[in-house]
């Protein structure tokens, strides 16, 4: 059905003083919100109010920056344009439009497991730009759909069989031949899905990467790895196996998984357990046995019930010049060079506070939450999400780190905001946030940093905030 945006709050600029390590950022800001059909009013709807569909699922930039799409998990994609620079006015460059909105997958159901199949759009993946077109990938938790994304801004007009209307012409009354022309119209934006990649997965998809040939790509659920080709959709090449033949004897998942950005050959993925697992297609066909093996030996002084579950990775980046990759757990995040594998080269605690409130995390299941991370465009600067809205930005040359909070209060023009603490006990500074008054029910799990700029994208359950570098 068609979507309508019944809120899209103005944008606006706030400045972000940040610690001398960071750079200040200006904001703008965009809130999303879906209505009923015939909706539209502009008015403003509390979080436990708004319906689950419309919680955003992904974001991710395409590879100039230009465009940003954002999956929820009623199957809707919503893409943002940039807008054009404006010499004059170069704080208006982070300022994202909604571009084009298309729902991408719908509910189904198996009738052979009896299960439903959510329509919750897990990953998008943009596809190198060729020609005036864009194409993106999107999957839920079965399906994988390769979208068009057109613009067109001409029509033809001049018809000899027709008329303006689409009413056929009687041909008794055609006397002379016309030559179709085509004439200027308003600009249409239109998504068309041009394959439909299903049958693939017998568990739930998590991770799709686009390898750097461009013509093929991986898709991972819980215990396999396909590898297909973006022009074959009926037919998948199995790449990693790990189901045992008895699944009591199931002892870890595949959390996420990603190619290299550079040799076409190589990829990597994550496990429960904690481990990273390289993987040459060279090697073999099915790369079950792995090239190198990315394992940090756990501190026996921090052994407790929860320890496997807060070990488990949620998110797998390379590092664009594919020198290293990070990776998140549960409480850090973690930075390894590929030529290393007994130990990560650099460890960030992202809310360590959160240690002692783990019995509470694992009862309201929030320690399951998966969070995910992103390098900037140059690799000197890593961004995460955690709790209450807070974001985490740590610059790896400075060793120094910065907690910031997008929240709709924090949005006023030309405000400064000032980087936020969290007290982990003893007494509390004027300044600080004491980690029992945090909202677990706010959390930023996704997050995307523009290519090329120093842009940045957060999505907070149904608002998506960007924060563009300070313009002097």
């Amino acid at each position: 059905r068609p979507c309508f945006i019944s809120e899209v709050a103005c944008l606006c600029i706030v400045c972000l003083h940040v610690v001398s390590f960071l750079f200040a950022l200006q904001r703008s800001v965009v809130y999303i919100f879906w209505g009923d059909e015939g909706g539209g009013n502009l008015t403003d709807v509390s979080v436990s109010a708004r319906p689950t569909a419309d919680i955003i699922s992904t974001v991710e930039f395409n590879h100039s920056g230009e465009l940003l799409a954002t999956g929820d998990k009623g199957g809707r994609v919503v893409i943002f344009q940039q807008e054009t620079e404006n010499k004059s006015q170069p704080q208006c460059r982070s300022e994202y439009n909604v571009y084009s909105t298309f729902q991408s997958h719908e509910p189904e159901f198996d009738y052979l497991k009896s299960l439903e199949i959510e329509e919750k759009i897990n990953k998008i993946r943009w596809l190198p730009q060729k020609n005036a077109a864009q194409f993106l990938l999107s999957t839920n938790d079965k399906t994988i759909k390769l979208w068009k994304i057109s613009e067109r801004d001409k029509r033809p007009e001049g018809y000899n069989l027709k008329e303006e209307d689409g009413r056929y012409r009687d041909a008794a009354t055609i006397t002379t031949l016309r030559v179709p022309v085509f004439r200027p119209m308003d600009l249409m934006v239109e998504a068309s899905p041009r394959r439909v990649f299903a049958n693939g997965h017998t568990y739930h998809i998590n991770s799709i990467s686009v390898n750097s040939d461009n013509e093929t790509y991986l898709s991972a659920d819980d215990l396999r790895i396909n590898l297909w080709h973006l022009e074959i959709t009926d037919r998948s090449f199995n790449v990693v196996d790990i189901k045992p033949a008895n699944m009591e004897e199931l002892t870890e998942v595949i959390t996420a998984a990603e190619f290299h950005p550079h040799q076409c050959n190589t990829f990597v993925y994550s496990s429960s357990k904690g481990t990273i697992r390289l993987c040459d297609m060279r090697a073999s066909a099915l790369c079950d046995k792995h090239s190198k093996l990315f394992e940090e030996p756990e501190d026996p002084s921090n052994r407790s019930f929860f320890s496997e579950i807060i070990s488990s990775i949620s998110d797998v980046k390379f590092s664009h010049n594919g020198r290293y990759m990070m990776t998140r757990d549960y409480l850090s995040v973690k930075i390894w060079d590929l030529n290393m594998e007994n130990r990560p080269v650099e460890t960030y605690q992202v809310h360590e506070y959160l240690r002692s409130k783990l019995c509470s995390l694992y009862e309201n299941d929030c320690i399951f939450d998966k969070f995910e991370c992103c390098w900037n465009g140059n690799d000197s600067v890593v961004m995460t999400g955690s709790y209450n809205n807070f974001f985490r930005m740590l610059d790896r040359s400075q060793r120094r780190d910065v907690t910031l909070e997008a929240s709709r209060e924090s949005c006023k023009p030309r405000q400064v905001l000032k980087p936020r603490r969290v007290c982990a006990g003893g007494k509390r500074k004027k300044d600080e946030i004491s980690v029992d008054s945090l909202d677990f029910n706010k959390k930023i799990l996704h997050t995307a940093w523009h290519p090329q700029e120093n842009i940045i994208a957060v999505a907070t359950t149904n608002n998506l905030y960007i924060f563009q570098e300070k313009v002097n």
